[in-house]
């Protein structure tokens, strides 16, 4: 299985989980898996994590394209379908709108053009004012996760090492 992640995925695992000082076998993890085909995330989502510069910036802009997919024909193809989910799906049309400009858009549209898993921490939510990432991965039939279901079924473990 291939993997797509959002950015809430980098963010809170730097801020919370596995912080890129504490915990370098996450990360180390993400650089391994990308390098056997089955992590990625978009150029998008990379957009959005440079616009705070901190060590996470620093870390995803080492990575490049090989891990932050470029947009391709596949993905342009993929978003008319995702856009007219979005348009029919009963939103407020602000929030089609706010979803239509933002990386969560074109990550739904990657992963069905592609037949990736999407990873997010975003869960699936009934209002129509704010289309989430599950809710439209439901919507154009594209399998979604956490980024802890995506660890277990891929069997991750961060085993302790040596101590500085």
């Amino acid at each position: 299985m291939a993997y797509l992640l959002d950015s809430d995925v980098f963010i809170q695992a730097k801020n919370l989980h596995y912080g890129l000082d504490f915990c370098p076998a996450f990360w180390e993890w993400l650089v391994a898996r990308n390098a056997a085909g089955q992590v990625f995330s978009i150029e998008k989502v990379a957009d959005e994590l440079a616009a705070v510069a901190d060590e996470l910036s620093v870390w995803a802009a080492r990575r490049g394209a090989n891990f932050f997919l470029k947009p391709d024909a596949p993905l342009l193809a993929a978003l008319g379908p995702v856009s007219t989910w979005a348009n029919g799906a009963g939103y407020d049309q602000s929030g089609v709108s706010v979803f239509l400009q933002r990386a969560d858009y074109y990550l739904v549209a990657h992963a069905l053009a592609h037949g990736y898993t999407v990873v997010t921490h975003e869960v699936a939510a009934p209002s129509p004012k704010k289309i989430k990432i599950p809710n439209a991965c439901i919507g154009v039939r594209v399998k979604c996760m956490t980024p802890f279901e995506m660890l277990r079924v891929e069997r991750a473990t961060f085993v302790l090492g040596a101590t500085r």
